[in-house]
């Protein structure tokens, strides 16, 4: 490094963003994460003896993967390198291994890298990383937002410990902030900060458990609010809501909070909780869910939740569907949220879907001899001839409209594939059916 490099390397880290000054250098510096990084925990231990192996850090943005791997970076006596796997491809990957292989035979040094987003590799440019990691020549640290079990190549995946990270607490965030305004050599402590308790909460809150988010919303705060009569920058909560108009978004549309937050909204309307099914409802339509894809998962439910314990809410939610096809954004969230909850509240059963369950298995498994007799098609020239339709009783001709004849091929029979367990409407249906089949329904 010659004069004007160190300079200009000297100069950027004056000038970075207060959130990349921050970051802290040494584990016990590290806020939050305790459970994998907290005295006595096993990447703890790991980092201080440098005895890592290949890990994967998975976690929301600014939770502090990067932050992670960079005290690694400090504490290891191992060569570190680093790609992003966003600007790099298999020639750099090549490049890395082959100054690894050197440095391991020249002073039998091995090298740790880290590769930030690893989740963009493709399948081709993790298949180039695999063998050297497997036969030792890279220790390999990945950070991803992506759950690495669905976005990393499982071979890949199956070598490294996996630790999940945690948004940080507003306590965690709070202390960060702390920090920034105190330190005088990488933070804002020169400014002569001052910041109200309030807009400390806030910007804390606002951040959901982000740090970055809450250190950016903290230095627009400090470098846009102009010094009071005392020679303060007063941050109060005004200023701290110009600063941080929305609440940080943790949500990716394709990844774990998609899935997360679907399947939360799916088990509280299965679960009979209005409330619940209300606020996932609105924190998808929040972050840009598409209402389309709502409106179905709530049909879904309808059918296969509800099914005839109350008829009615299947035709509330298909409703619902075509009105937010037909209406959109933003009115269609009322739409939406009105199915969501008669869905929620009407009675449940799962009848319905065990019936065609049951019988699938059966049509798959079970060899029949075919349809009854008496029950084939019978409409044309000679089919009586064939025995088609001989027999069959035709119910309108009874009383009730119900005679008692065999549906079922001979060698099903016996069986109950729907079997309503009485609640709401399923309670008169399996009334009917003890009526018409008691040797079934009891």
């Amino acid at each position: 490094m010659d004069l004007f490099d160190y300079q200009r390397e000297k100069n950027m880290k004056k000038e970075a963003p207060l959130a990349s000054r921050m970051r802290p250098k040494t584990l016990d510096d590290f806020v939050g994460q305790k459970h994998i990084v907290g005295k006595g925990a096993l990447l703890y231990r790991a980092i201080i003896a440098d005895r890592l192996s290949n890990i994967l850090l998975y976690g929301p943005p600014g939770s502090g993967k990067t932050t992670l791997a960079k005290i690694i970076a400090n504490t290891t006596k191992s060569f570190f390198t680093q790609l992003n796997a966003t600007a790099s491809g298999v020639k750099d990957i090549k490049a890395v291994v082959d100054d690894a292989k050197f440095a391991l035979g020249s002073s039998g040094k091995r090298t740790i890298l880290f590769i930030d987003e690893i989740h963009r590799f493709n399948k081709s440019q993790q298949d180039a990383l695999l063998p050297h990691v497997e036969d030792g020549t890279l220790t390999l640290i990945g950070a991803t937002t992506e759950n690495p079990y669905f976005e990393v190549n499982k071979a890949l995946a199956s070598r490294s410990i996996i630790f999940e990270l945690k948004g940080l607490s507003c306590e965690d965030v709070k202390e960060i902030i702390k920090r920034a305004v105190s330190d005088n050599e990488i933070g804002l402590g020169a400014l002569n900060l001052e910041v109200a308790e309030d807009a400390l909460e806030f910007l804390a809150d606002m951040a959901n458990g982000d740090a970055r988010a809450a250190l950016n919303g903290l230095e627009l705060a400090a470098i846009t609010t102009d010094p009071d009569k005392r020679g303060v920058i007063a941050i109060d909560l005004s200023v701290a809501e110009q600063c941080i108009q929305k609440r940080a978004i943790n949500y990716d549309k394709d990844g774990d909070n998609h899935y997360d937050s679907t399947s939360a909204f799916i088990k509280s309307m299965r679960g009979s909780d209005p409330n619940a099914a209300a606020y996932y409802l609105a924190k998808m339509l929040y972050f840009g869910e598409d209402p389309k894809f709502i409106a179905r998962r709530i049909v879904i439910c309808a059918s296969e939740d509800v099914g005839n314990a109350d008829p009615k809410a299947l035709q509330v939610a298909a409703a619902a569907a075509y009105a937010t096809d037909f209406i959109g954004m933003p009115e269609c969230k009322i739409i939406l949220s009105q199915a969501a909850v008669y869905v929620a509240c009407a009675p449940k059963s799962a009848a319905s879907v065990m019936s065609v369950t049951s019988a699938w298995r059966d049509v798959a498994e079970k060899r029949v001899s075919g349809v009854p007799s008496h029950l084939k098609d019978a409409h044309y020239s000679g089919a009586k001839d064939l025995g088609r339709g001989v027999g069959y009783l035709y119910a309108h001709d009874f009383p009730g409209a119900f005679v008692k004849q065999q549906y079922l091929p001979d060698e099903l029979a016996d069986r109950v594939y729907y079997d309503p367990d009485g609640n709401g409407a399923e309670k008169e249906i399996r009334e009917r059916l003890k009526t018409w089949h008691p040797e079934k329904y009891s």
